[in-house]
């Protein structure tokens, strides 16, 4: 049982150990000068065209279920007749 956690212990340790790290470049100064940057356009949509388009399908999804649950109001409020 002692031989298994010891083996068990050094697979952690290796895992752990052999990792490569990523070096990657610091992005963070170029994004604050394109989302500080006053040039009239909304701060949501400066994320560019990704952006737009999940603006545009909230907006659409938004007015469309709005308008369909105001239909299903108007169906649920004036019932047809039974004959």
């Amino acid at each position: 049982m002692l031989r298994n956690l010891l083996a068990l212990r050094q697979i952690g340790q290796r895992t752990i150990s052999t990792t490569s790290r990523r070096h990657l470049q610091n992005k963070v100064p170029e994004k604050q000068k394109l989302f500080q940057e006053d040039d009239g356009i909304p701060l949501y949509l400066k994320g560019g065209i990704a952006d737009v388009l999940l603006y545009r399908a909230t907006m659409v999804l938004g007015v469309g279920g709005t308008a369909y649950a105001l239909y299903q109001l108007a169906v649920a409020a004036f019932p047809k007749k039974q004959e």
